[in-house]
């Protein structure tokens, strides 16, 4: 992880990493064993799908529970707070296409 003091440097940090977002999204509406997770990230190779979980643990933002992965509170407050961003990217995208 980045060696930023700044707490924000550091979240963007680990959001950057490829494949940590889309982690956090197909979590958004519950657990998923490695297995159901890797084949819901299409693509994703085992070992970076290891090493993103592994970050998003040590972060506090993912959790185990009993049908595999899942977002801790915290992972659940994050992804609330990326919902504006999201809307804000798809009215984007709709203008930079236009």
């Amino acid at each position: 992880m980045t060696t930023s003091r700044q707490p924000v440097m550091r979240l963007l940090d680990l959001l950057g990493r490829r494949w940590t977002l889309r982690v956090l999204w197909e979590l958004r509406d519950g657990p998923l064993t490695f297995r159901a997770l890797r084949e819901a990230c299409g693509g994703v190779s085992p070992s970076v799908l290891n090493a993103r979980v592994a970050e998003l643990r040590e972060a506090g933002v993912l959790e185990d529970a009993a049908e595999g992965y899942a977002l801790s509170a915290r992972g659940r407050e994050l992804g609330e707070l990326l919902l504006p961003l999201d809307a804000w990217a798809r009215r984007w995208a709709r203008r930079s296409s236009g």
